[in-house]
């Protein structure tokens, strides 16, 4: 069976019984429909979140075969509540990017989803459009500010970094130049367009705990500087009411359930690789308010999603995760010990050996920490006893837990011995969070820790143009931001050809992009863009709808 029939064969319950079964007041509820629920802010209660446990849920380095931390994530959360404690999954949005792309669909898989699948892997409550609307309506007022002969602030137009956005991938729009037609049609400029889960939109929407600080934030947003050096804000521009207003059922998470009739919350949806890579605060708060037990994931490998989601939105909303599972496959380990894509399939034990420093890696970061991991083995029909053994063994050898997650084939059954091992680590107390570096620290000294320590670089390296970028940042007294590293996801290095446990390899920031209104820096690696490309056979071309109304080709 597909997902999309499984999916299919199950009787969705009204989410107002979703709601009812995790004790969530009625009137807390803001219907969408009948299987879909926005959550007012007024909901979360702070003293009953300190309460929760929080689980994040990463993985090793991602490879073409998948590593399935959105499926183990509702998979976990399915095995809990099947053990007596009640337990709401806490997820990020889908980027249409990626659903037309390449990638697919981002509601798990099998018998560990979260439903509706194709709404909300489609439009979904409309929270992306709305996020586009704010930024692109702050691009209209920059360059409606630069043509206005009355009211000016008198905008250098070279220095401008703000760009506009769509939820598409669109290569073609990656660098554009606006503004051309004759005087009455604007000012010409170079610009260009980002997609959607990059804007600072939607990282400020992510860490915002209140309509006010979103308003704040979204005031905070640095645009450029006058013709006399004089940096401009979004809030020079009187901007950030009319952005807030744009936002204001935006900012309230998303109630949906999994397959198994369990809450799920939905919201915001940061890529790990060019941003922060987590759901909102919001969402995370609004879980943990209402269970025991909070699962959450960070988007791509630890050295991403994970090492933002602790330095950046843990510090920032002063969150204490309990425990860490770290998906692996048994696939992606071979890939990563130098077998070809075509045969990740075949038995394969000395691949899977030379696979195993990867995990390694990862598992030494998870430390840095001190937060406690699980392995959780995201079990495929090809896999072998044997080779789930010699993980098993390497587990031992560290002195980590261990589960294998069956969770596509059998769901919240299949992660019983997880839910188990996590509940076990919890339970012990053995977790005593700490961030990786001080937000005071320099931001060169920042830039370094994360890449010596966590991804394993000899040194980092700056170009001209990233040496100019931080004498702005000072100039600005700015440099107490963290950082949010914008670096490929396919390898611990910024060079995505360098698989398991590259060593001695230096990390290049080219540029650093300013995000006052997140609140953090973007040092740009390699060759990383923020506006994806389609790949020569987009899944769009296997998407399809009948006659009556079902889509088909959605994964």
């Amino acid at each position: 069976m597909t997902d999309l029939q499984i999916a299919k064969g199950v009787q969705l319950k009204h989410i107002t019984a979703i709601a009812e079964k995790f004790g969530i007041d009625s009137e807390h509820i803001e219907m969408f429909g009948k299987y879909k629920a926005k959550l007012p802010l007024k909901a979360i209660n702070r003293k009953k979140a300190q309460e929760s446990n929080l689980i994040l849920v990463s993985a090793i380095s991602p490879t073409p075969a998948g590593e399935g931390k959105t499926t183990m994530s509702i998979g976990l959360s399915e095995g809990l509540n099947r053990l007596g404690k009640k337990s709401t999954v806490v997820l990020r949005e889908p980027s249409l990017g990626p659903i037309f792309g390449i990638k697919g669909g981002a509601t798990g898989g099998g018998h560990s989803q979260v439903l509706p699948m194709e709404d909300i892997n489609l439009h979904f409550t409309g929270d992306f459009s709305a996020i586009e609307k704010a930024h692109n309506l702050l691009s209209a007022i920059i360059d409606n500010n630069i043509q206005s002969k009355t009211n000016s602030l008198l905008l250098d137009p070279r220095t401008i970094g703000w760009k506009r956005v769509m939820d598409m991938n669109d290569r073609s729009l990656r660098h554009i130049i606006v503004g051309l037609g004759g005087t009455t049609s604007g000012v010409p400029r170079e610009t260009g367009f980002d997609i959607t889960a990059a804007s600072e939109i939607m990282a400020i929407l992510c860490l915002a705990e209140s309509l006010s600080d979103l308003k704040e934030r979204l005031g905070n947003i640095f645009v450029g500087y006058t013709y006399d050096k004089k940096p401009i804000y979004a809030k020079d521009l009187k901007a950030e009411g009319a952005m807030a207003a744009l936002l204001k059922d935006a900012i309230k998470p998303n109630l949906v359930q999994t397959i198994e009739g369990n809450p799920a919350i939905i919201h915001g949806g940061p890529f790990a690789n060019i941003a922060q890579g987590t759901n909102s605060v919001i969402a995370t708060l609004m879980g943990m308010t209402y269970s025991d037990y909070t699962v959450t994931e960070a988007g791509f490998g630890f050295d991403l999603g994970a090492e933002k989601f602790f330095d950046i939105k843990c510090q920032s909303a002063d969150l204490k995760p309990k425990a860490v599972v770290l998906t692996t496959t048994i696939r992606a380990l071979k890939y990563h010990g130098g077998a070809d894509l075509k045969s990740l399939t075949e038995p394969n034990v000395e691949a899977l050996k030379k696979g195993l420093p990867n995990l390694e890696k990862h598992l030494e970061n998870i430390a840095k920490f001190k937060v406690v991991p699980v392995i959780a083995i995201n079990k495929f029909v090809s896999d072998t006893e044997e080779e789930i053994e010699v993980i098993k063994e390497f587990a031992a050898s560290k002195g980590v837990l261990v589960a294998v997650a069956n969770v596509w084939a059998k769901g919240g059954e299949g992660a019983k011995d997880l839910a188990k091992a996590v509940i076990e680590i919890v339970e012990s107390n053995a977790s005593d969070f700490k961030p990786l570096y001080d937000w005071k620290s320099t931001v060169k000294d920042k830039i370094a820790t994360i890449a010596t320590e966590i991804y394993g670089a000899e040194y980092v390296d700056y170009t001209s143009k990233a040496k100019a970028d931080l004498r702005k940042i000072a100039d600005l007294g700015l440099d107490q931001l963290p950082v949010c590293i914008a670096k490929t996801q396919k390898s611990l290095s910024d060079n995505p050809k360098l698989l398991g446990r590259p060593k001695d390899f230096i990390i290049t920031v080219r540029e650093i992009e300013i995000a006052v209104g997140a609140g953090f820096l973007i040092p740009i690696t390699g060759n990383i863009m923020r506006m994806p490309g389609l790949p020569a056979h987009p899944a769009s071309e296997g998407i399809d709808i009948n006659d009556d109304g079902e889509i088909t080709g959605l994964f």
